[in-house]
């Protein structure tokens, strides 16, 4: 088993059915899996803002740090890795109320934004956890398509 760690605006996919995919530091961040059970093929992003308009000019070159560019392009990779787009299955979270520097709350918009990619893309999320205070710890398992969610140390599935 090997683990593939995903950085904070970043995104790995994986198609060994051994690995694991986690980010850690979910906090008004918000963490998406994307899974197809079929071909056991699976993507992780951890996206840290809603939209590229709301950062300065010279941080919008990363797709994967906003929700709004960041799952389309994820969505690609995993079709071109061999993954059924209708088979895809969506779980989401983070999201929490955590001091920003930003004046709005960006936890909630994350998860809102992420709703509407979905939405608009004739999906939609099987699992989620968002809110809170807490940080989170989110797992891919590639062999099943699990999600554990570790809050303060202790995990737990995301069904």
């Amino acid at each position: 088993m090997s683990t593939i760690v995903v950085g904070l605006s970043d995104m790995r996919i994986s198609v060994v059915p051994e690995d694991v995919l986690v980010t850690y530091s979910l906090g008004s961040c918000i963490g998406v899996s994307a899974y197809d059970p079929k071909a056991r093929i699976g993507g992780l992003i951890h996206c840290l803002l809603p939209l590229p308009g709301e950062a300065p000019d010279g941080e919008r070159d990363n797709p994967f740090k906003f929700v709004t560019t960041g799952i389309p392009v994820m969505v690609r990779r995993l079709v071109k890795a061999g993954a059924d787009q209708r088979r895809l299955v969506f779980k989401g979270a983070g999201g929490a109320s955590i001091r920003s520097q930003y004046h709005v709350p960006i936890g909630a918009e994350n998860a809102k934004a992420l709703r509407g990619v979905l939405a608009y893309n004739n999906a939609r999320l099987t699992a989620e956890e968002f809110g809170g205070t807490i940080p989170r710890t989110m797992f891919l398992y590639l062999d099943t398509g699990r999600v554990v969610i570790r809050t303060k140390g202790v995990p737990h599935d995301l069904v």
